[in-house]
């Protein structure tokens, strides 16, 4: 009888461990294009502000975490069918996927402002919408659904990466080029011959983690960590590590910084 006990006891830790093991790993759905916040290291290993939150969060709920490099516009329903456990991926939390997603408590504050020629005379979102005028956006992004919704006259141009949408501009296929306030600084200051950055943001958002609906337990728990990170001075480290030139070129510019 003894043997038999042990011989089914070994029998259900071999089943069951590599199932509870995987059951413990954070799957964390991020589009590893949008530097400095998610991106690849020289080593091509994920680095960046949002994957250091991103550890800090699985080490706070005591879960390995994997980062599942995924394009922005897949992550909701990569989400939806239970491929990842959560996004942080820079994505705002808006009022259209707050209706297939529930977010956290919001933990970074941007906006939508412009990337544009150098040559144009674009000073604000209006002079950007008139006849004749192509916007970039990247697909799936607040700046499309903007797009969309607000521009009227202007052609907009759909493109599937920030990169496409710089180079866009920098070759004047398009006046302007929609975007977040962080990579808009930065693409920049990578084409400051051709481009102008203009950082008063025309709309304000909120990012925030995206959970599947009805998650309600982990929601809870990456709301707790977020104050409690916040509370310990994590995301001024974040700003410090990840940000600092960014920081300084915001100050400068009086305009309000994003942490």
């Amino acid at each position: 009888m003894n043997s038999l006990l042990r011989s089914l006891t070994l029998l259900l830790l071999t089943a069951f461990t590599p199932l509870q093991a995987a059951e413990k790993k954070l799957i964390v759905g991020m589009d590893l294009g949008y530097p400095p916040f998610e991106m690849r290291d020289e080593k091509g290993a994920p680095a960046g502000v949002s994957v250091d939150l991103a550890k800090a969060l699985g080490a706070h709920l005591g879960r390995e975490v994997v980062i599942e490099n995924t394009p922005f516009a897949g992550l909701i329903p990569a989400l939806k069918t239970g491929r990842i456990d959560l996004i942080l991926s820079s994505m705002t939390a808006t009022p259209e996927r707050a209706q297939s997603i529930d977010f956290s408590e919001p933990y970074l504050k941007t906006g939508l402002c412009l990337l544009v020629g150098a040559k144009t005379d674009i000073q604000s979102i209006t002079d950007a919408d008139r006849a004749g005028r192509s916007v970039a956006v990247v697909k799936g992004t607040t700046g499309h659904i903007y797009a969309t919704q607000q521009l009227k006259k202007a052609r907009v141009l759909v493109l599937d990466q920030p990169s496409s949408c710089v180079l866009e501009v920098v070759q004047g296929k398009a006046e302007a080029f929609l975007f977040d306030q962080m990579s808009t600084l930065q693409n920049w200051r990578k084409n400051a011959d051709a481009t102008r950055a203009l950082l008063a943001p025309f709309q304000t958002e909120a990012w925030a983690i995206g959970l599947k609906k009805g998650n309600d337990e982990l929601r809870a728990k990456v709301n707790a960590f977020l104050a409690d990170y916040r509370a310990k001075g994590g995301f001024d480290k974040l700003g410090d590590l990840w940000l600092a030139e960014q920081k300084a070129e915001f100050k400068k510019l009086g305009v309000p910084f994003v942490f």
